[in-house]
C-alpha cells in the first residue's frame, strides 16, 4: 500500500510539473502575440492526425461531465486498426486481447461487466453470453467519434457504474459540402502461413456523405470489409496447479506443485467480417430534425487447432508403466519447473471452431421545437445473433500403447518446452481411435440478444426566478431486453469403420511445434473427419447439459429530470447539471432444471424466478471556468450498473443427498440485484484552445455492494423437493440446504488517479513543430477483496482483488505531421490483473494475467492540393510491433498457464478522398 501511495504521489507531482510548464510556456507569450496567433489559427485548416486530436479536445472541454473523446482524423478513418484498440489509449481505460485482437474493455480499472455501451446514444446488445459489447464486432472505419462519460447525468440512459461508452456516425448534415472516401488495405501476420491457412488478408471500406435539398436532407453510408487471418503459437498447463501427496506421481516428491498436464498447438484460420452503416438526416426546418440510423456487422470466424497434448495425472488408459519422473527440477517456491515423464501416451489434436455473429441496430429519431419548448421521440431496435460449432478429434499412435517419453521444462517468461520421443509427423501412424479422452467432442452453443427501446423527453427553458438554470429536461426511456442461450453437446463417436487414419485428401500437411519442442505434427480438415469417419448427435437433455439454456428477460423503465446549469459566481464561470434519474426495473428468467430425485425416473423440470426493485440515481455535474481556459470539475452520483446477464439465469443442478437428505444446487440468481456505488470525480484541466491540454483526475467510488458466487447453507428448496419420495432406509428431504450462486454481498472502496497531456511539442520550442505526444497515466486501487468461486481454483482460495482492475495502466503515443508527412507510435502497457476467461467446458473461470505492452507505428503521406494526386493518402501500418505475448499464470508467476504469442500484423494501404 505504501508502494501504491509513493507512486500516486510521483504522479501527482509529475502532473503538477508539467501543468506549469504548459502554463508558463503560455504565459511567456505577449498578449498581442497570443491575439496576432489566434487569428492566425481561425483562417487554417487542421487535417490528419492534428484534426482528430483538436476534435476530440474540443469534446472534452465542452462537455459538462468528465469524458475522454477520440475523433476520426477524416471520414471513415479512426486512428487505429481497431476500434477497441483506438478505445484502450484513453485514460483510464484499458482492454483485454482476444485472439490477438483487443476485445472487451475495462474502465476505471473495473471488469467489462460494469460499463455499458450505447451506438449513437442507444444501448446495443451482444453476441457474448453477457451485456458486456465484444468491440471487435464494431468496424472502426463506420465511426466518426468515441465518447467515454465517466461521470453520468440524469439524461444519460443506460449509464454504467465505471463509465458509458457511446460510439458515434457521422451526421450527414454537420458536413458542408459532398465528400466520398475509399480505402484499401493489404495485411500479413509475422507468424507466416500454416495448415490451410494464409498468413495474409485485406480490409476495404468506402463512405460517402451527401446533402440535398438546399441542405434540408442528408445521407450518409458506410460500408467495410475485412479478412484476417488467425495465426497463433501456444502453449497450456492444465489448472488447477496442485500440491501432491507423498507417492501421488512416482518419482516427484510430496508437496511439490504440480500440473496434471500440458498442450502445445499451432491454431490457423480466418475472420471475415462486413460491416454497414447509413444514416437519413431531414431537416426542413429548425423547428424539426429527423435522424434515421442503421448498422449492420457480419462477421465469421473459422480456425483450426492442431494440438500436441500429454497428460501428466497417471492417467493413460490403463496401461503400463505408468508415469515416472526423472530429473526433477523443482524451485525454491516448491514449482515443479522440469524434468522427465516416461510411461505417458501422448495424443495428437485436431479442434475446430465456426462462430458466426450478427448484429443488426436501428434507431429513429425525432426533434420538434414547439415554441420554447424541445421534444423527442426516438425508437430503437437491436438484435444480436451467435451460432458456433466447435468439434474436436483426438489420435494416437498405433498399435496401443505407444509409450513416450518427454522431456518437460516449464517458463514463466517464453514457450514452455514439452520434447517427445517418438516421431508424430506421419498421419499414416496416428489414428482416430478411443483414446485416452475418447475419441472427440462437439458443441453446439447459440445466442440470441434482443432489445427494443422508446424515449421521450422535453426540454424547456427554466422560470426567471431560476436565472442561474438554463433549461430543465425531463424524459421517459422504456428498455425491453431479451437473451437466451442454448448449448447442445455431445460426444462424437467412431463410426462402423472403427480406428482409422484420416485419408490424405483430408490432410492439410504438417505445421511445426517448433517453438515448444515438440517438432511436426499433422493438420487435416475436422469437419470432414467427423462426416465421414463420425456420427455426432448434440443433445441439451442429457443431466450436466439441462442447465446449460437459459432465457433472461428484462423490464427497464426510466424516468428522469435535470437542471442544467450555465451561470456566474463572481468571475468564475459555472456549467453542468443537477438531476435525478427512477430506475424500475423487472427481471425474470426461465429454465429447467435435471431432479434426478423422482422414485419414478429422473425428469427435466421448469423452473423460473425474478425480481423487481426501482433505484433512485441523483447526480451532479459542475464544471467552474477560470481564467487562462482552465476547467474545474466536480461529481457527485448514485451509480448502478446491471448483473451479468448470465448470473441473472434460473438454470441450475439440483440433487438431494441420499444419506443425509440435504437438497443443494448450483447454477444463476434471478432474484440479484445490480452493483450500487456511491461516485465522486474531482478533475483539474488546463487547455491551450483545442491545440492542448492537461489535466488530472481523481476518483472515489464507494461500492455499496458487490456480486459475489458464493454457497448458502439456508437457502428454500420447498418447492423442489415437495414431491420428494425417498429410497427405503433413506431419509426425508429437509426444505432446506445448500445453494452456490452469485449473491450480493457488501462492497469497498476503489480509488483512482488520472493524468492526461495532449501537447504539439512547438508549443515547447518552435523548430518542433508537427512533432506531439498524447499520453496518460492512471493508478488504481481498491480494497474490495472477494472469495473466488470453485471454479476458479487457479486464484486459488484466499480473497482476490477486483477481477480487471490492474493497478497501472499507461498509454503514450508521439506523432509527427506536416507536409503531407505523417508518422506515429503508440504504446499501451498495464499491469497484471485477474482476467475471466472461458475454459473448457465453457464456463468462466479466473486467472491471473500478466500485464501487457502493446506497441503500434504508423507513417504515411497525404498528396495536397495542387498536386495531380491530391486526396491520395498512404498508409504502413505495424501491429504488435514486439510481438508481445499473452500470458495467464495460477497464483505465482512460476506455475504458469498460458503462454500465446500472436505475431505482428502489417497492413500496406491507400486511401482517396474525392
Amino acid at each position: 500500500m505504501q508502494f501504491k501511495r509513493n507512486m500516486l504521489s510521483v504522479a501527482l507531482a509529475s502532473a503538477t510539473m508539467l501543468i506549469a510548464t504548459g502554463a508558463q510556456a503560455q504565459e511567456a507569450a505577449p498578449a498581442a502575440a497570443q491575439n496576432e496567433e489566434a487569428k492566425t489559427l481561425d483562417s487554417v485548416v487542421v487535417t490528419g492526425i492534428r484534426a482528430g486530436i483538436e476534435s476530440a479536445i474540443s469534446t472534452k472541454r465542452d462537455s459538462t461531465s468528465i469524458v475522454e473523446a477520440i475523433s476520426a482524423e477524416d471520414i471513415g478513418k479512426l486512428p487505429d486498426i481497431s476500434i477497441a484498440e483506438s478505445i484502450a489509449r484513453l485514460p483510464g481505460i484499458s482492454a483485454q486481447r482476444v485472439a490477438g485482437r483487443a476485445q472487451v474493455i475495462s474502465v476505471r480499472g473495473l471488469s467489462p461487466d460494469f460499463a455499458t455501451t450505447l451506438l449513437n446514444g442507444r444501448e446495443v446488445v451482444s453476441t457474448g453470453d453477457n451485456r458486456s459489447v465484444e468491440f471487435d464486432q464494431y468496424p472502426s472505419e463506420l465511426f466518426n467519434s468515441v465518447v467515454i462519460y465517466k461521470t453520468p447525468d440524469a439524461s444519460l440512459v443506460g449509464q454504467g457504474l465505471s463509465g458509458t461508452i457511446d460510439m458515434q456516425t457521422v451526421r450527414p448534415l454537420s458536413y458542408t459540402e459532398p465528400v466520398a472516401v475509399v480505402s484499401g488495405r493489404y495485411q500479413r501476420n509475422s507468424l507466416g502461413k500454416a495448415a490451410n491457412a494464409d498468413d495474409d488478408g485485406n480490409r476495404f471500406n468506402a463512405s460517402y456523405i451527401g446533402q440535398f435539398m438546399d441542405r434540408t436532407l442528408g445521407f450518409s453510408i458506410g460500408y467495410s470489409h475485412t479478412e484476417s487471418p488467425i495465426q497463433e503459437n501456444q502453449v497450456g498447463l492444465y489448472e488447477p496447479w496442485k500440491q501432491i501427496a507423498d507417492n501421488e506421481r512416482a518419482g516427484v516428491p510430496g508437496g511439490t506443485y504440480w500440473s496434471d498436464g500440458i498442450k502445445a498447438l499451432r491454431r490457423t484460420g480466418e475472420v471475415t467480417r462486413d460491416g454497414a452503416m447509413a444514416t437519413v438526416q431531414y431537416r426542413p426546418s429548425n423547428e424539426w430534425t429527423s435522424t434515421l440510423d442503421l448498422f449492420y456487422s457480419e462477421a465469421e470466424q473459422v480456425d483450426t487447432a492442431n494440438q500436441f497434448e500429454v497428460n501428466l495425472g497417471n492417467y493413460n488408459g490403463g496401461f503400463t508403466p505408468g508415469l515416472f519422473v526423472n530429473n526433477v527440477d523443482i524451485n525454491g517456491n516448491g514449482t515443479f519447473t522440469g524434468g522427465t515423464a516416461s510411461g505417458v501416451y501422448p495424443l495428437v489434436r485436431g479442434m475446430y471452431n465456426k462462430r458466426e455473429d450478427k448484429i443488426q441496430a436501428f434507431g429513429w429519431n425525432n426533434d420538434f421545437a414547439v415554441g420554447d419548448v424541445r421534444l423527442s421521440a426516438d425508437l430503437s431496435y437491436s438484435k444480436a445473433n451467435r451460432d458456433e460449432l466447435s468439434l474436436e478429434n483426438n489420435t494416437q499412435l498405433l498399435p496401443k500403447p505407444q509409450l513416450d517419453t518427454i522431456d518437460l521444462s516449464y517458463s514463466s517468461s517464453d514457450f514452455s518446452q514439452l520434447a517427445p520421443g517418438l516421431d508424430y509427423s506421419d498421419p499414416t501412424r496416428l489414428f482416430l481411435t478411443n483414446t485416452i479422452y475418447g475419441s472427440g467432442y462437439g458443441k453446439v452453443p447459440q445466442i440470441e440478444d434482443e432489445l427494443k427501446g422508446a424515449r421521450f423527453s422535453a426540454a424547456f427553458a427554466a422560470p426567471e426566478s431560476l436565472s442561474w438554470i438554463s433549461n430543465i429536461d425531463v424524459g421517459l426511456n422504456y428498455a425491453d431486453r431479451k437473451k437466451q442461450k442454448t448449448q447442445p453437446e455431445g460426444n462424437i463417436n467412431l463410426g462402423a469403420q472403427g480406428d482409422t487414419a484420416i485419408a490424405s485428401d483430408l490432410q492439410y500437411g504438417l505445421v511445426n511445434l517448433g517453438f515448444a519442442g515438440v517438432g511436426y505434427i499433422p493438420s487435416w480438415n475436422v469437419p470432414e473427419a467427423v462426416a465421414r469417419y463420425m456420427t455426432f448427435a448434440p443433445s441439451s437433455d442429457a443431466s450436466y447439459l439441462v442447465s446449460k439454456a437459459w432465457t433472461v428477460n428484462e423490464e427497464i423503465t426510466t424516468g428522469y429530470i435535470q437542471a442544467d446549469i450555465d451561470t456566474q459566481w463572481g468571475s468564475v464561470g459555472v456549467r453542468g447539471n443537477l438531476g435525478l434519474q427512477i430506475q424500475h426495473t423487472d427481471q425474470s428468467s426461465n429454465a429447467n432444471y435435471w431432479d434426478g430425485t423422482q422414485p419414478a425416473g429422473s425428469e427435466v423440470r421448469p423452473f423460473e424466478n425474478g425480481a423487481t426493485y426501482t433505484d433512485y440515481l441523483p447526480s451532479m455535474n459542475l464544471a467552474f471556468s477560470f481564467e487562462h481556459d482552465q476547467t474545474l470539475r466536480v461529481a457527485l452520483a448514485r451509480q448502478v450498473a446491471r448483473p451479468r446477464v448470465d448470473e441473472l439465469r434460473a438454470s441450475l443442478e439440483f440433487g438431494v443427498d441420499s444419506s443425509t437428505g440435504i437438497p443443494g444446487a448450483s447454477g444463476g440468481n434471478p432474484q440479484l440485484k445490480p452493483w450500487r456505488a456511491n461516485a465522486f470525480d474531482i478533475s483539474y484541466e488546463k487547455y491551450f484552445g483545442t491545440k492542448a491540454y492537461v489535466a488530472a483526475a481523481y476518483f472515489y467510488k464507494d461500492l455499496r455492494n458487490y456480486i459475489y458466487t458464493t454457497k448458502v447453507d439456508n437457502y428454500d428448496f420447498s418447492s423442489f423437493v415437495a414431491d420428494y419420495v425417498p429410497q427405503p432406509g433413506q431419509p426425508d428431504a429437509q426444505t432446506t440446504g445448500f445453494f452456490t450462486a452469485p449473491f450480493n454481498n457488501s462492497g469497498g472502496m476503489l480509488q483512482g488517479l488520472e493524468l492526461s497531456a495532449s501537447l504539439p511539442l512547438d508549443m515547447v520550442w518552435a523548430p518542433l513543430e508537427g512533432f506531439g505526444v498524447i499520453a496518460s497515466a492512471s493508478f488504481n486501487d481498491s480494497d474490495i477483496e472477494i472469495l473466488a468461486p470453485d471454479s476458479a481454483s487457479s486464484v486459488g482460495s484466499d480473497p482476490i482483488s477486483l477481477p480487471g482492475l490492474s493497478d497501472r495502466v499507461y498509454s503514450l503515443t508521439a506523432y509527427f505531421e506536416r507536409d503531407g508527412f505523417e508518422a506515429r507510435i503508440s504504446q499501451r502497457k498495464r499491469s497484471d490483473f485477474i482476467g475471466e476467461i472461458g475454459n473448457f467446458s465453457g464456463n468462466r473461470t479466473l486467472r491471473y494475467v500478466v500485464g501487457e505492452d502493446v506497441v503500434d507505428a504508423q507513417i504515411g503521406y497525404s498528396f495536397g492540393e495542387g498536386s495531380a494526386l491530391a486526396g491520395l493518402s498512404l498508409l504502413l501500418q505495424a501491429q504488435n510491433l514486439t510481438n508481445s505475448s499473452y500470458r495467464t499464470y495460477a497464483q505465482t508467476k512460476d506455475r504458469p498457464l498460458e503462454h500465446i504469442e500472436w505475431g505482428r500484423t502489417y497492413l500496406l494501404g491507400a486511401t482517396y478522398k474525392f
